[in-house]
């Protein structure tokens, strides 16, 4: 349950990334208080997959999960663009969440 909690907290810090930048800098109560929302769920999130994982496990991953699905938000809602040699990287953050997520015998 542990890894459930950590995927839902890696998503919602993608969603508070994302109300975030659509806040403009926190001037747009709607999104203000949806990214307070995320920062809450994605941290309430986090702290409970903690329980069940070291931390040495968790925050990377969660940090990841928010990476990845920041850069994906990033190119699909608000039409970012990034390099070949980028999307190499992000390939290896992605093997990388996996790598620590299928090494860490939890």
């Amino acid at each position: 349950m542990a890894w459930v909690d950590l995927l839902i907290a890696g998503l919602a810090e993608v969603w508070w990334a994302t109300t975030m930048k659509m806040s403009g800098g926190f001037t747009k109560l709607n999104y203000t208080l949806l990214t307070i929302a995320g920062m809450l769920v994605s941290f309430g999130f986090l702290i409970r997959a903690t329980k069940g994982l070291p931390l040495s496990i968790a925050y990377p991953v969660w940090t990841g999960i928010g990476a990845v699905g920041a850069i994906l938000v990033g190119i699909i809602l608000f039409n970012e663009h990034i390099s070949l040699l980028t999307w190499l990287f992000v390939i290896l953050l992605v093997i990388g969440i996996l790598g620590i997520k299928m090494t860490s015998g939890h």
